[in-house]
């Protein structure tokens, strides 16, 4: 899956819980296009006509095109009579019949990487309820888009597996590892799930001698970041779980790779070929 298609999945994923929490009749949005300063409404939700698909929004024009420009949420009570806002979009609007409207960017590391609306069909204010549900849609899009780009960066960085005598470099092999693997548990696009888990593989070696030694997911996870270094309350952090499950997953890791300490099972799982 594309960097544009897994965020418009998300764009459509937060337009569905923005209708069913606040009750707005209609919701929809899109992504600013790569090197341009302007957003293409992409996904809809709740709408009676076409009208607004694959339209462009330039930055600074329109009620999104403002929200773009200056990187906060907009909002108008009646569309077509707003002064604070510029009319280059008006006739899509009236086609679909759109009156109340806001706009919230979805903004990534300061800069803002889509926008989403809601909207009602008569002319009233919107209140601060339905601006709040916009906001926390919006911000479940710029995790799960942080999330993504962190990804792929460690993604970019862990391709070029360095030589067995170099010390730092496999060090910061071993750091792209456990951070590869605790991506993977909080990504919910299934195809990129998948495509960390491969990289993670990529750079574990191919075991000499695993003698049927398997360690479930979970215990790798957290053998990953005992070997980083990280106690039981950072690990636990990292993976979004307790101290006391991660000690359980430790205490099976250690009993099946035959080890008394955290170190040892740690020795153990490279020998192995479970960790880099």
């Amino acid at each position: 899956m594309t960097v544009d298609a897994a965020g418009a999945v998300e764009i459509r994923r937060a337009l569905v819980r923005l209708r069913r929490t606040t009750g707005l009749p209609v919701a929809f949005g899109g992504l600013v296009e790569p090197g341009r300063p302007r957003m293409r409404i992409s996904e809809l939700s709740g709408t009676a006509t076409a009208s607004l698909l694959s339209l462009a929004v330039t930055s600074g024009y329109g009620l999104g095109g403002k929200a773009v420009a200056l990187a906060r949420p907009c909002a108008v009570a009646d569309y077509s009579m707003s002064r604070q806002i510029s009319h280059e979009y008006d006739a899509p609007v009236a086609a679909e019949g759109l009156r109340s409207v806001l706009a919230v960017p979805v903004v990534v590391r300061r800069r803002v990487r889509g926008v989403l609306y809601g909207a009602l069909r008569d002319a009233r204010p919107l209140g601060d309820r339905m601006l709040r549900a916009a906001v926390d849609a919006a911000r479940d899009v710029e995790q799960a888009l942080a999330v993504g780009d962190a990804a792929r960066e460690v993604l970019v960085a862990a391709r070029a597996e360095p030589q067995r005598d170099d010390v730092s470099a496999w060090e910061q092999v071993r750091e792209a590892h456990a951070a590869l693997r605790a991506l993977a548990t909080r990504v919910t696009d299934p195809a990129l799930r998948t495509e960390l888990l491969d990289a993670c593989a990529l750079l574990t070696p191919v075991p000499a001698a695993s003698k049927g030694i398997a360690l479930a997911p979970r215990e790798l996870d957290v053998l990953t970041w005992v070997a980083a270094g990280a106690t039981n309350a950072v690990t636990a952090a990292r993976l979004g779980v307790s101290a006391e499950t991660v000690k359980a997953y430790l205490r099976s890791a250690m009993r099946k790779l035959g080890a008394g300490t955290r170190g040892e099972a740690v020795a153990a799982a490279r020998r192995t070929g479970q960790l880099p």
